[in-house]
């Protein structure tokens, strides 16, 4: 059950010719009172043909007219406005539990609580059958105004119970964290115009595919307007920005004047304090002995990025700004994806963008890795090759689940719905990125021996797993991987450990192709051996440079002997 608190009014006789009269867009069937402030001799123009909507309009706002003649200010804002729904799939309602539920509705407002005999004047009227509208004029019988602060999640709270006592669908409670819902006005502007989105909603994509490219606000207007927005900042004397709003081109009003939202009514995460602390956070300082690899691609980067989530999600601000720049780095690859995968990437990140924002304070300097690989992604001149591409929608999988995981740990219900969204379109588009790969490797599997000798691999790395993915049908792949990974050095029964230790495999759908994208992604770089050893030659050559006159280290061999066989067996 729906209840949406409309902005306050002046007019009590028009929003009654509304809801007495025929209806703009839905049909009204029946138009008449359920229940109000006093229901014996209350006008209903529904149902007696000699009352008036000017009679009820007057008699709901004669403590309106009281205040403005003893005060001499009138009261310009006096009408609530309330409309009540239903689900589509709940049973129909009767009148008097309707009037029951408007009863609920406006005490939990403060509109009229009950006991209280000088509370505001209210109705509900029905006309149609799965939703109900409540007009109250917001002046006490005393003259005092009613304490509407907080009344939407007050009321919200309200629908929550009413729900759960008249065994209707179960809606969850709010958070304060969702992007407001278009107006019927927008939504009938839109589509007025040929518009698929409302404007709000059109603006708010449009700042979400931009952020990943912008450093600071500065630069994530300048990126806006470069796109054909248009953008309206506020700023100070100094020049300091301290508010911008943004308008679509065409969205005008009756007098023509261009319409403008500032960012903080487009969703709740893009007024200009949050987007400043998202984008304007410094690097951390590199420790001196960390390892840079400058032939590394923005994909490979970005998978090492979210191969690093699990380890910092205990904190809940880095948390929080994980998930945050997360859904950054979805947003970025979606833009970058080939074509084929561009359509599940989009509705990835188009759902996960509620899981993005709680009330949790994001430490956003913990995120700079992520945001990082973001912005080089979205800089990257070409594509991902099919590998890299593969193990990067794996690792965003991965990364969604651990969202949906942290978030349902909190009570976050409608980030934890999200999140696991955004999973299914991931795994879909998953599945599209490693088919050409699967195709590729199971042309040229091992032998069957070769086969056999990693299977055991498999049983002793991973015996929890074994059976799920020796009988997977990507195991034949796997196996190819595998031997490609013994020949560049690396150890099979090593890495399916480093590969499991970094990705649970109990959620996963196909263990075998999760070890897929892993290994391939690990076996890129050198083996520990052979680092070790161009280590200890770096060290001869010195040594040698310089006169030492000691022995000579012998280069060990990278391969155990019992390796050397298994190649021979391919």
């Amino acid at each position: 059950m729906i209840a949406a608190i409309k902005p306050a009014g002046a007019n009590t006789r028009g929003l009654l010719a509304y809801l007495y009269g025929p209806g703009h867009h839905d049909e009204h069937l029946d138009p008449h009172l359920v229940a109000g402030f006093a229901m014996l001799g209350m006008p209903d123009p529904g149902r007696d043909e000699n009352a008036t909507l000017t009679e009820l309009g007057h008699h709901l706002d004669e403590p309106v007219r009281l205040r403005n003649s003893e005060f001499g200010k009138p009261v310009t804002d006096h009408v609530w406005h309330c409309p009540v729904r239903a689900a589509p799939e709940d049973r129909r309602l009767s009148d008097t539990e309707w009037g029951e539920i408007a009863q609920r509705i406006v005490h939990a407002a403060g509109i009229a609580p009950a006991g209280d005999d000088l509370g505001c004047r209210w109705i509900a009227v029905r006309h149609a059958s799965d939703h109900i509208h409540i007009l109250a004029t917001t002046v006490r019988e005393d003259g005092r105004r009613p304490k509407l602060h907080d009344s939407g999640i007050r009321v919200g709270n309200e629908c929550r119970q009413i729900e759960k006592d008249y065994g209707l669908r179960r809606l969850t409670k709010s958070d304060r964290t969702a992007a407001r819902r278009p107006t019927q006005a927008e939504m009938h502007k839109a589509e007025r115009l040929g518009w698929e989105q409302t404007s709000r909603q059109w603006l708010q994509d449009r700042i979400r595919a931009a952020i990943p490219h912008a450093r600071s606000v500065e630069e994530l207007l300048a990126y806006l307007e470069a796109d054909d927005i248009l953008v309206k900042p506020r700023r100070g004397p100094s020049g300091d920005l301290l508010g911008y709003a943004v308008g679509r081109p065409g969205d005008v009003n009756k007098d023509g004047e261009q319409i403008y939202h500032p960012g903080g009514k487009i969703a709740p995460d893009l007024t200009l304090p949050k987007l400043k602390s998202r984008l304007e956070t410094t690097a951390p300082e590199e420790h001196p002995t960390a390892r840079r690899n400058h032939t590394t691609t923005p994909w490979h980067q970005a998978t090492d990025a979210l191969d690093m989530l699990h380890a910092d999600m205990a904190d809940t601000t880095h948390a929080q700004a994980h998930i945050t720049a997360f859904g950054d780095l979805l947003e970025a690859t979606a833009q970058k994806a080939p074509v084929d995968l561009r359509i599940e990437l989009r509705s990835a990140s188009h759902a996960f963008a509620r899981a993005q924002r709680s009330q949790i304070r994001a430490d956003h300097q913990a995120a700079h890795a992520l945001r990082t690989a973001a912005r080089d992604i979205t800089g990257a001149a070409t594509g991902p090759d099919g590998s890299a591409l593969a193990a990067l929608t794996a690792a965003l999988v991965w990364a969604a689940i651990l969202a949906a995981r942290w978030h349902d740990a909190q009570g976050h219900a409608h980030q934890t719905d999200a999140a696991r969204q955004a999973i299914r379109h991931l795994q879909a588009a998953t599945d599209t990125a490693l088919a050409p790969t699967l195709t590729e490797l199971e042309t040229r599997h091992p032998k069957q021996e070769t086969r056999r000798t990693l299977a055991n691999d498999v049983r002793t790395a991973i015996p929890d797993h074994a059976d799920r993915i020796l009988t997977d049908p990507a195991w034949p792949a796997l196996s190819t991987v595998l031997a490609d990974a013994e020949v560049g050095g690396h150890q099979p029964h090593q890495l399916l450990k480093e590969a499991a230790a970094r990705r649970e495999l109990g959620t996963a759908h196909s263990p075998a192709r999760v070890l897929i994208t892993r290994i391939q992604h690990t076996s890129r770089n050198p083996a520990p051996n052979r680092r070790a050893e161009a280590a200890r030659l770096r060290s001869t050559m010195a040594l040698a440079a310089h006169g030492h006159q000691g022995p000579t280290p012998q280069p060990t061999t990278t391969l155990k002997p019992h390796t050397d066989q298994r190649l021979r067996q391919r």
